[in-house]
């Protein structure tokens, strides 16, 4: 096995370093506090190519392949956590059901203003009544001469306050299950599209994560993504590359956080010595090194079945379910390292571990990842 990365990525791993260090390292807390995200540097990361990197040159993006995807996701959330989320959005989440199964015409019309930082597209799934349990939608569609009429709240979208453009999931009646689900292409000026609350939360907090409504929204017959009866699938299977760079996302967090305590465990001083040279601390280091090495590990497995074309729907929720929990953990160790100064806002584990937490529970709980996990291996 080859562990090397190839010359593309190593330029990838190296932009987007460049990027975090400079752009969006020294301004997260700031992004933190005001929970604000900025829409000059979303264009700077569509100028530099990563909000569409594994999208074809031919709708405006840089084609690569899934691995380079994961470093770039994992670099950038070194910087920001919330800004790389956007990353992840445009690729996977909106530019991957797009891609896979828009029209050409929809392909043109929506990709390349998102590849370029110039627009900002979404993915409406969640509902209050339906979490994990995916296909209990109750947000409906009803089809009509010219088109069809939406109905329905969607909770917890990602970018949503933001967003030009939403793939919105909608049954044609409930309790239909997973063949009553369609997918649809909704754009903010469509008559009946409200935005609604925008939550207050524990971490992310400069992405905006959104209520939206639809009362009687007017949807156009082109904006039908994929056939009638399709979107489970639609969205189940952009779920799973999704979990991917949420995987990406966890380490990104945890190797920053790990590299903070290493730093500062070599500069804090007591008994006399750095506490680097504490058995009790150097413990903590060990542990959290060998997460850090098995998750990252994890993750590039899983994009590279990707790229081979071969299923990875197993190795994506293993990838997922680790790299997002060792997130948690390694970030918790951080802390414990830096002691009461972990705790507050100047060295930032603090936030990391906010953010961290997020990533055992979007696109698919942990106990979900355990489910798919488990139907895998039980076939």
């Amino acid at each position: 096995m080859n562990f090397e990365l190839t010359e593309d990525q190593l330029a990838v791993q190296e932009v987007a370093r460049e990027f975090a260090e400079k752009k969006l390292k020294p301004r997260a807390e700031e992004f933190d506090t005001e929970a604000r995200f900025d829409m000059d540097l979303l264009r700077e990361m569509g100028e530099l190519g990563f909000l569409g990197i594994i999208i074809p040159e031919e709708y405006g993006g840089g084609g690569m392949d899934a691995v380079s995807y994961m470093i770039a996701a994992e670099e950038l959330t070194r910087g920001c956590a919330s800004h790389a989320a956007a990353v992840g959005l445009s690729n996977s989440l909106y530019g991957y059901p797009l891609l896979t199964y828009g029209t050409e015409e929809q392909k043109k019309k929506y990709l390349p203003g998102v590849c370029a930082g110039e627009k900002v597209g979404a993915f409406a799934l969640t509902e209050p009544g339906a979490g994990s349990d995916a296909a209990g939608l109750s947000t409906t569609f009803k089809k009509t001469d010219n088109g069809y009429i939406l109905n329905g709240t969607k909770i917890f979208i990602t970018m949503g306050a933001v967003a030009d453009n939403v793939i919105v999931f909608a049954t044609s009646k409930k309790g239909s299950g997973p063949r009553g689900i369609s997918a649809f292409l909704v754009d903010k000026d469509a008559p009946g599209y409200e935005i609604g609350t925008i939550e207050k939360k524990m971490g992310l907090k400069a992405s905006p994560t959104t209520e939206l409504i639809f009362s009687d929204c007017v949807i156009p017959q082109e904006n039908l993504l994929g056939k009638e009866g399709h979107g489970f699938r639609i969205a189940m299977s952009t779920l799973d590359g999704g979990r991917i760079s949420c995987g990406a996302m966890g380490v990104g967090l945890a190797q920053e956080a790990f590299n903070i305590a290493v730093k500062y465990s070599k500069e804090r001083e007591q008994f006399g010595k750095p506490i680097a040279a504490l058995q009790a601390i150097q413990f903590h280091l060990a542990e959290m090194s060998i997460m850090i090495e098995n998750a990252r590990n994890l993750v590039y497995k899983a994009a590279w079945k990707k790229d081979q074309g071969q299923d990875y729907s197993l190795e994506a929720a293993q990838a997922k379910l680790y790299a997002s929990e060792i997130s948690t953990k390694v970030t918790h160790k951080a802390i414990q390292v830096l002691g009461g100064y972990g705790y507050i806002r100047e060295y930032q584990v603090e936030r990391m571990y906010r953010d961290a937490r997020v990533t055992e529970l979007f696109e698919g709980t942990s106990e979900i990842q355990k489910l798919v996990i488990a139907r895998y291996l039980l076939k």
